[in-house]
């Protein structure tokens, strides 16, 4: 049986682990994770900071300002969330939390990833409004939006309920 194939709770909990070691191998897994998002995520808030200083910017319009202030907090808080964990661990480390923090961070995780998606489809907007018609930027960036959540919502949630595997 492939590790997909067992049920959920097999799967996060190892016959050869005990508690301690399957709860520092969930934190190593969600670290993994984070280091990943992370990045991108500060590379699109440093790159959204420095817009806002350009004369090009500075003439533009109030619908260009309104999306790039939205992008930009969305940005702000996607990287707060992803960051975040850290902070959580180093405050609670050593306190014997970590089966109570883990699914916490996961769940900040998965915030910052879903803000990550909305700052990431302003920052596309703010982009194409310059080189297509406002009408065909929004329509793209709809349709880029609803992509995103094909993949990273839809088909994740689909191959768990037909595996089988439990909430």
């Amino acid at each position: 049986m492939t590790d997909e194939q067992q049920p959920r709770a097999a799967r996060y909990h190892r016959p050869e682990e005990d508690e301690g070691e399957r709860l520092d191998r969930q934190w190593i897994e969600l670290l993994q994770e984070l280091r990943l998002a992370q990045t991108g995520t500060q590379i699109l808030f440093a790159f959204l900071l420095g817009i806002a200083f350009t004369p090009v910017f500075q003439d533009a319009d109030a619908f260009t300002h309104d999306v790039y202030a939205g992008t930009l907090v969305a940005s702000a808080l996607a990287t707060g969330l992803f960051l975040a964990p850290v902070s959580f661990h180093r405050i609670v480390f050593q306190h014997k939390v970590r089966d109570k923090m883990i699914p916490i961070a996961a769940r900040m995780t998965s915030a910052g990833l879903a803000i990550l998606m909305v700052a990431i489809s302003g920052g596309l907007l703010l982009v194409l409004d310059v080189v297509l018609n406002r009408t065909t930027a929004i329509i793209t960036v709809a349709v880029v939006l609803a992509w995103f959540v094909g993949f990273w919502y839809v088909l994740p949630a689909w191959v768990r309920r037909s595996s089988g595997a439990a909430e």
